[in-house]
């Protein structure tokens, strides 16, 4: 049996990465391969994909569609740009790593990566333009930060996937995700810039005024206050923090309870954090509210691809449970001399490195853990992050995040594993290490 899983996983990686077959077609194949392969009965396969697709998007397709509107708020009305001037000019150039690592962390948490990486990379350009300073060198710290937010911090797709998945609470894989992300963001932001100062290489984007990278600015005078910029953005987490230490406060059940339970759900949390930035970032400041909700249209579609993932990653766990694999390979799995958190960790590593997309890595390594989980009782919060953080581990050529360094940056490709994939790596095995250190506490 254990020949089999990794032959399906290898199928998997084949057909994605090599044959570039979307991901959601490939899921499914690899599902009908599984059932398959186990002798699964043929008129419970179709029944099984379809429980876990509805499984697995049930309660997420909300999270993330909600979180896809609620980031391109704040991409488009200029705050995530007031936030980081406004960082900057507070701490000024002595402790720009620092202010550039707090505000890629503090964007990361609305906008997912691909979206906060297009929109702060102009910003990034003219600070070290006007400071003087490689971009690399002041660049790599806020792009950390995007980083650690997309591997570690519900709302975004994988980690929430995980919690679902695990059991998990949100407010706690958040508290969590925090202290590892500060962490990681420290050693894998300010101080390996600080030995990758030498890479002074010139951006395309400055190098050639007609490339299709070129990106205008928005202007000071544009954008949101800064008040307003942080107090948007941060809502989510703030609501889902407060609602929390609200909970645990409130011993017993109690109609208080029952109440702050129900705002706590991410869900609720990001309906109500949206309908503010609607009006905070746009109707409040003169912008058309038909103009946003197309905005809001535009963001769902680039969620498409996302969403079909989670479906095909559902309906091949699907398969796993019902055809009697996950309990084997839980069995199996929970025999190897390994913690599990490493383990899960481990796997998620193996299916980036080879896939190089952190979302399939952390889904396809959930799929396989899953059943350990019950039989070791290992936190389920802490699981989230330790695949989250094996998920971001040697992102390479086949990640497109990597391609979009080394081109925006005008890296070679040595220099872009010198600093990129490190970057990456790093926040990978401090993610881990933190974990390790929670788990003895927590």
């Amino acid at each position: 049996m254990l020949f089999a899983v990794v032959a399906l996983i290898a199928l998997l990686v084949l057909m994605i990465g090599w044959g570039k077959v979307p991901p959601f077609v490939a899921f499914l194949l690899t599902a009908l391969a599984a059932a398959f392969c186990f002798g699964m009965p043929l008129d419970q396969v179709v029944k099984s994909m379809e429980k876990g697709v509805g499984d697995m998007l049930g309660g997420l397709t909300a999270i993330i569609c909600l979180g896809a509107m609620f980031g391109r708020s704040i991409a488009d009305s200029g705050a995530a740009q007031s936030i980081a001037r406004t960082l900057i000019g507070a701490v000024g150039l002595r402790f720009i790593l620092l202010a550039m690592a707090l505000t890629g962390l503090i964007v990361g948490i609305p906008l997912f990566y691909s979206v906060g990486f297009v929109v702060m990379v102009p910003l990034i350009l003219t600070i070290a333009r006007r400071a003087e300073l490689p971009p690399v060198y002041v660049g790599l710290p806020l792009l950390c930060g995007l980083s650690v937010a997309h591997g570690f911090l519900p709302p975004h797709p994988s980690p929430a996937a995980l919690v679902a998945l695990f059991g998990a609470d949100t407010g706690l894989t958040l508290g969590y995700g925090l202290i590892v992300s500060v962490a990681a963001l420290a050693i894998g932001g300010p101080l390996l810039a600080q030995a990758l100062k030498r890479f002074n290489a010139v951006p395309q984007a400055l190098a050639d005024a007609e490339a299709s990278l070129v990106i205008v600015e928005t202007p000071d005078e544009a954008t949101p206050g800064a008040w307003n910029s942080f107090t948007t953005a941060l809502l989510p987490v703030v609501m889902i923090a407060a609602t929390t230490a609200l909970v645990f406060a409130l011993h017993g059940p109690s109609q208080a309870r029952t109440v702050i339970t129900f705002v706590g759900q991410p869900a609720v949390v990001l309906t109500l954090s949206l309908i503010y930035a609607t009006f905070s970032l746009g109707v409040l400041r003169g912008q058309p509210f038909v103009g946003q909700m197309n905005r809001y249209a535009d963001a769902l579609k680039d969620v498409a691809g996302i969403l079909l993932i989670l479906a095909g990653a559902g309906a091949l766990k699907q398969i796993f449970v019902d055809g009697g694999i996950s309990a084997a390979l839980g069995g199996w799995l929970g025999a190897l001399p390994l913690h599990p958190l490493v383990l899960g960790w481990l796997i998620a590593m193996v299916i980036r490195v080879a896939l190089g997309s952190a979302t399939i890595a952390g889904l396809t390594a959930a799929g396989l853990i899953q059943p350990l989980m019950a039989a070791t009782h290992v936190d389920p919060n802490l699981m989230v992050l330790a695949i989250g953080a094996g998920s971001l581990m040697f992102s390479h050529v086949n990640d497109p995040g990597f391609w979009l360094f080394k081109t925006y940056f005008g890296l070679t490709l040595k220099e872009t594993l010198l600093s990129w994939t490190v970057m990456e790596s790093l926040v990978g095995v401090v993610g881990l290490i933190c974990v390790l250190g929670l788990s003895l506490v927590v």
